[in-house]
C-alpha cells in the first residue's frame, strides 16, 4: 500500500485538509503532522471538509514521528513555511505551493473552500502518482 504524511506548521489546517482528502481514497495509508503542532484542529478547515463529506473527527495536530518519515513513499509540505531540512530521512519530499486566498481580501469560510479545493485538486494528482 501507498504511503504518505502531510506536513504543515502547526498540523491544524492545510495538512488535515491534505489528509482527510486523501482518506477519503483507497488503497493509501495517510498520515498528517507539523512542525510547530498547534492545539486543535482549525475550525473552519473541518467544516470545510464536511461540505464535502470529509472529515477530521478523531485527529488532533501531532508532531513529527521520524519512523513515519522514514517509511512513507512521499512527504508533502503544504506551504514553503516547514523546514524541507526536517524530512533529510524521507525517500522523496514535494513541497506544494499554494495560493494564499487571504492575500487578496479573501478571508473566513470563503477562503477556507478556495483553500480546501486548491489541495483537493493535488490531492486527485498525487492519489493517481501514488498507486498508478
Amino acid at each position: 500500500m501507498a504511503s504518505v504524511l502531510f506536513v504543515c506548521v502547526k498540523n491544524g489546517g492545510k495538512s488535515q485538509i491534505a489528509a482527510a482528502l486523501m482518506r477519503m481514497k483507497e488503497g493509501v495509508d495517510v498520515h498528517s503532522c507539523g512542525t510547530k503542532p498547534g492545539s486543535s484542529v482549525n475550525a473552519l478547515a473541518a467544516e470545510s471538509l464536511d461540505e464535502v463529506g470529509a472529515s477530521t473527527a478523531g485527529e488532533y495536530p501531532k508532531g513529527i514521528d521520524p519512523e513515519i518519515v522514514r517509511s512513507v513513499d512521499r512527504v508533502v509540505l503544504l506551504g514553503d513555511e516547514a523546514d524541507p531540512g526536517l524530512f533529510d530521512t524521507a525517500k522523496r519530499v514535494d513541497v506544494w505551493i499554494l495560493d494564499e486566498p487571504s492575500h487578496r481580501g479573501i478571508d473566513g469560510m470563503d477562503r477556507m473552500r478556495l483553500v480546501r479545493d486548491e489541495i483537493a485538486g493535488r490531492v486527485d494528482e498525487l492519489y493517481r502518482e501514488l498507486t498508478a
